[in-house]
């Protein structure tokens, strides 16, 4: 059987960002089927992430390559090419690209690519029908437009930071660059979009999404709750500001989760439990009321038991309940390993062969994902790329 092609086979995404943001986007752009062209700067070595070290994938020496375990994460699906956008021949080989692209992703200060010819206004009058997505830390207007966006920045700029963390200490951010990774969600939904909308009209569009902009749209029920009432939202921990309890719980050698989301399975905790009905706490919103007294009547009752007991009452009962996990734990547990969270790529020049990284969530059953290309070295694709568009070096 033929191997089924990607959503996406066919089209074209020329990739001038980095980092996290718009490499994310054009991953996903790449595993749904996409051929991308990731522009790199010959000057600076490529992509900053590229040194972002301390962890690398080693050569058959065993030395340490250019390809950094946060580099890996967002650039499995892409050829690599080495191009100096601030020369004339570099602009000259980016715009035989964008003639030939559906999609062009850039993450420079807004009004940076302008003094290139690269910009969005120069070059969707000259390919009506290309779709641009631009990616800044603050968006293309605006009073901070100017300024630089990094993940933390607009993690605190956004609001979630005042919202994380331990009601007694400090905000605190999202273990990972979450600012960043919702941004190039975004992205991939608006360039989709606008796929749909040019394939009907003829017409591209340009898309202006900022970290900051989506950040404080994934502020969700939180933001919604302060819209509603106009009472700043409390840092809670792992405590849910609607659904009570709602929490990690500490036990006897360790720490558990649990989700009761309604008053049917909070009958069935305390009956799990042996704790006695209280009519303060018979429905969410007396629980809600009532937090602090809730939780000192059930903390010293988890308290007696193990992990593996709490989870096995409370799921046996089918009151929403779970581990927390290591990453190893994570990754390496059954569930991970059924639904294919692990995928890994081949590379003859690294030591082990291929290079481990984690699988697109996305199961599609007539498109899908697509694992063909590990995470390209440093300019590796010039050449091949080069000879498609006509172009023996940049000299010419």
């Amino acid at each position: 059987m033929a191997a089924s092609k990607g959503a996406l086979d066919g089209v074209f995404v020329l990739d001038l960002s980095r980092i996290l943001a718009g490499p994310t986007c054009t991953q996903l752009l790449g595993d749904l089927g996409a051929t991308v062209i990731k522009v790199e700067n010959p000057k600076s070595g490529g992509d900053d992430t590229r040194g972002w070290g301390p962890n690398y994938a080693r050569d058959t020496e065993g030395n340490p390559t250019d390809l950094s375990a946060y580099f890996m994460a967002a650039n499995r699906n892409k050829r690599s090419i080495a191009v100096d956008i601030a020369t004339p021949e570099g602009q000259a080989v980016l715009r035989k690209l964008a003639a030939r692209a559906d999609v062009m992703v850039e993450n420079f200060k807004p009004g940076g690519l302008a003094k290139y010819g690269l910009d969005h206004a120069t070059l969707l009058a000259a390919h009506p029908g290309l779709v641009y997505c631009s990616i800044s830390g603050f968006g293309q207007t605006g009073p901070n437009s100017a300024q630089p966006g990094y993940d933390l920045m607009a993690q605190g700029f956004s609001g979630i930071m005042s919202i994380t963390g331990d009601p007694q200490g400090a905000p605190m951010k999202v273990g990972v660059g979450i600012a960043d990774v919702m941004c190039g969600m975004y992205a991939t939904v608006g360039i989709l979009a606008a796929l749909r909308h040019r394939d009907a009209t003829g017409e591209g569009q340009h898309i202006d999404l900022s970290l900051v902009d989506s950040a404080m749209a994934w502020l969700v029920n939180e933001g919604t709750n302060y819209l509603t009432s106009g009472q700043l939202p409390e840092r809670r921990g792992n405590a849910h500001p609607n659904i009570v309890p709602y929490d990690a719980f500490e036990c006897a050698d360790g720490h558990i989760l649990l989700a009761v989301g309604n008053d049917a399975q909070f009958a069935r905790f305390c009956d799990a439990l042996d704790i006695p009905q209280d009519p303060r706490f018979t429905t969410n919103l007396k629980r809600i009321e009532n937090r602090t007294d809730l939780m000192a009547v059930i903390g010293p009752v988890m308290r007696r038991y193990t992990k593996d007991d709490l989870l096995a009452r409370l799921q046996e009962v089918g009151v929403p309940c779970g581990p927390i996990n290591t990453i190893t734990e994570a990754l390496q547990s059954a569930q991970a390993v059924a639904r294919g969270a692990v995928v890994a790529l081949p590379r003859d020049d690294v030591a082990e062969g291929s290079v481990r990284l984690l699988a697109n969530p996305l199961n599609m059953s007539a498109t899908p994902v697509r694992y063909d290309r590990a995470p390209p070295r440093f300019g590796q694709d010039t050449e091949e790329v080069f000879a498609q568009l006509g172009i023996d070096s940049l000299q010419k």
